[in-house]
């Protein structure tokens, strides 16, 4: 056992404690992340998940970007670039790191391409923030296409610049592949299947776990130090940094001038859960999780800024 892991099994020790010994507190709240899930998630994930990995399996989505190859050739990216990010503003988490991976597993582009595309194709969905978090949390639709356009300005924004600051690598070939027909639609249907169950679990986890630490105080000297800049939000959005779907529910109830910025930020940064799910596949393709971390953050403070104006009273 690593030495570094302890305060991890530590938390995670202390957490099954306390779910065994206060179930009629922690269940109904597992539950509630289930419920979240279900509702606003999985029916923003799935349908986008299956198109994208049959575009990539059928060696469509590789076609498509063609044209794009000048563009992506400026800021140092490969020419899959283009049709990644387009695949994962379309998903949602995690499709985008999910689809990086792909990319990787089937030799089209390298590693370098993938720490590069990390932060580029870390999107969440037209569906969950015009959908769930405009029309269901905020009530506004109006909201919710300005929570989207800002957030893929942010992501885009951030990303490009890292990449345009960095040396460009030399252009390496990349070959065109695609499964064979007849196991095209049961791979694309399994796997964007069982990618939308892990995104669940995940929910259903740290959704549970955010109300633990809350309710063991473990929020306090957290929400005490954001309470002069954010007040009542503070409280929020600390869980919005463990669960960011629980987090921006508990915002928009809120209302006021704070709730839409702080509900781009959390869904940009995505917190522990979305963090977690994209770090598994994009571990996977070398990406370091510190940097793509702190990425995020720069993401989610610039997303702030520019819905801070729109606002309401």
């Amino acid at each position: 056992m690593k030495a570094k892991f302890v305060p991890v099994y530590a938390l995670l020790a202390a957490f099954a404690l306390l779910m065994a010994a206060f179930p009629a507190r922690y269940v109904p709240v597992c539950f509630e992340g289930l419920a979240l899930w279900a509702e606003c998630v999985a029916p923003a994930l799935l349908p986008f998940m299956i198109i994208s990995l049959i575009f990539i399996k059928t060696g469509c989505a590789a076609r498509a970007a063609r044209p794009f190859r000048g563009v992506c050739r400026l800021f140092g990216l490969p020419p899959a670039a283009a049709a990644i990010f387009v695949m994962s503003a379309l998903s949602g988490y995690p499709a985008g790191s999910r689809i990086v991976c792909e990319y990787c597993e089937r030799g089209e582009i390298t590693p370098s391409d993938a720490r590069r595309l990390a932060a580029l194709c870390s999107t969440s969905g037209p569906m969950f923030l015009m959908g769930s978090v405009g029309g269901k949390m905020l009530g506004d639709a109006g909201a919710g296409w300005l929570l989207y356009g800002a957030h893929l300005l942010s992501v885009a924004a951030v990303a490009l610049a890292l990449c345009a600051a960095r040396k460009k690598p030399a252009p390496l070939p990349r070959r065109l592949t695609s499964d064979g027909d007849g196991d095209v639609l049961y791979s694309a249907f399994s796997s964007a299947v069982m990618s939308v169950l892990t995104a669940g679990a995940f929910i259903c986890f740290f959704y549970t776990l955010s109300a633990a630490l809350q309710g063991c105080g473990a929020f306090a000297l957290p929400e005490a130090l954001l309470r002069p800049l954010l007040g009542t939000y503070s409280e929020g959005f600390c869980r919005g940094l463990v669960e960011a779907t629980g987090g921006c529910a508990t915002a928009a109830a809120m209302g006021g001038r704070l709730a839409l910025p702080l509900c781009g930020a959390m869904a940009t940064f995505g917190g522990a859960s979305i963090l977690a799910q994209q770090l598994c596949y994009l571990t996977k393709c070398s990406v370091n999780p510190l940097p793509f971390i702190a990425v995020k953050a720069a993401q989610a403070a610039l997303c702030f800024v520019i819905l801070l104006p729109f606002g309401g009273a």
